[in-house]
Parts: C-alpha cells; structure tokens; sequence
C-alpha cells in the first residue's frame, strides 16, 4: 500500500540529493561541472565523495523504510546496490526540471498526496478500531 509513498519518496530523495532532473546549482551556469569549476583536486574529489555518500545514505534510508531492514543480511545491501544504481540510472534519461516546475510539483503535487494519503491511513485506522 506504500508502493506510491516509495516514489514521492524516490523523487523528494532525488532533489535532495542535487541529482539531474533537480541539479538547479549545475544548471545555472552550464560551465563545465557548473560550480565546481573552483574548486583543485583535493577539494573535488571531498565534494563528490559527499554527493556519493548522500546518495547511499538516502538509498540506505529507502530500504529500511520501504524495502525491510536487516543489516546482517545480504538481501539487505542487494537492495541498497540497486536503489543506488537507479540514482544514477535517473540521472542519465531524465531531463532537467525548470524551477518553478519542481516548486509546483513539491507544493501542489507532492504535499497535496501525502496529506490526503495520512488522512486516508487515519480514516482506515478509525475505521479499523470501531469495527473490532
């Protein structure tokens, strides 16, 4: 029942993380990595290693809430392996967003969704309870 939570997820996971269809700071320039032009080696290579370690945190995050958590388990870093490899495989087909189209789709879409579905949850929960 949370199969559409897990994408709303996915998706806020995304902008979060500055991935492609929400890289805003690289879109503004176009340069050749966008702001990270002005940074040497040392300092580059401390930036991406932080947007990777993002990356796995947020997948890690993804499968203890909707895939089931058991660190000890091998299934456990399956999971994290493939939600990692799907950042990476949304940020070579999807297309930039323009900002006012991410701002609609997080006030508008996203917000409007999550409530509506916790009232749903709540509602079916109240109902739950009074029939037993």
């Amino acid at each position: 029942m949370l199969f559409p939570m897990a994408l709303v997820w996915m998706s806020i996971s995304l902008a979060e993380t500055n991935r492609t269809p929400f890289d805003f700071a690289e879109g503004e320039s176009e340069l050749v990595s966008g702001f990270n032009v002005e940074y040497s080696s040392g300092g580059f290579a401390l930036i991406f290693m932080a947007e990777y370690a993002s990356i796995l945190f947020m997948s890690m995050l993804f499968c203890v809430i909707f895939l089931g958590c058991d660190v000890f388990n091998l299934l456990f870093y399956m999971k994290l392996t493939f939600i990692s490899f799907v950042f990476i495989w949304v940020r070579g087909t999807l297309p930039r967003f323009r900002y006012d189209k991410l701002m609609y789709l997080a006030w508008k879409c996203f917000l409007s969704f999550s409530l509506n579905y916790l009232l749903f949850f709540i509602g079916f929960k109240i109902l739950l309870f009074s029939l037993l």
